[in-house]
């Protein structure tokens, strides 16, 4: 299998991460930025309805765009979206920061599967899209612990840190190993 599929996989490894690390750390966050662990659960709520509703719409007006660019700006667009979650020094900032990371989620994965299959023989496809899909249970499960003991331990700064290097480094791997899509209308 290409390279560039397991390139793919640490992306979707550090979107899997960040979407449910926030979880872990909401006790601290939320005593951190002096609001109730409700409302601090709004960065959860908040993440998951921008996917859910944001992504459909900007998939349908992002369509005609080539995919390896899309890709490419979806990850370095998470990367730095988390650098604005690391920094941000209020929770109104880290909800805004949230939502436009979120909205990175959906368009991110949509590419990356068309990607992953368009990368591969048409009978490896499945297999193709299964390595990139892999990043997000590897993420539950090991990411996701991972990040919120280090949340604890160093802040749940460090958290986000931790997921816009992750993306980073995602990001230059892309750049480097994933070809130039040919679009595929089977």
């Amino acid at each position: 299998m290409p390279i560039a599929l397991y390139a793919l996989a640490l992306a979707a490894f550090a979107v899997g991460t960040a979407e449910f690390i926030i979880a872990g750390l909401l006790p601290t966050l939320a005593a951190d930025l002096s609001v109730s662990i409700p409302t601090a659960g709004l960065l959860v709520s908040g993440y998951a309805l921008s996917v859910a509703i944001g992504g459909p719409i900007l998939a349908l007006l992002t369509a005609h765009l080539p995919r390896r660019p899309m890709i490419l700006t979806m990850v370095a667009l998470y990367a730095i979206g988390h650098v604005l979650c690391a920094l941000a020094p209020n929770y109104t900032i880290l909800l805004i920061a949230r939502i436009l990371v979120a909205l990175t989620h959906g368009l991110f994965f949509g590419n990356a599967t068309i990607a992953a299959a368009n990368v591969v023989p048409f009978e490896r496809r499945g297999s193709a899209i299964s390595i990139v899909l892999a990043g997000v249970p590897l993420a539950n499960l090991l990411g996701v612990p991972f990040g919120a003991a280090i949340g604890h331990w160093l802040g749940w700064r460090a958290s986000f840190w931790g997921v816009a290097a992750l993306a980073a480094i995602a990001l230059v791997a892309i750049a480097l190993t994933l070809p130039r899509i040919e679009e595929d209308t089977a």
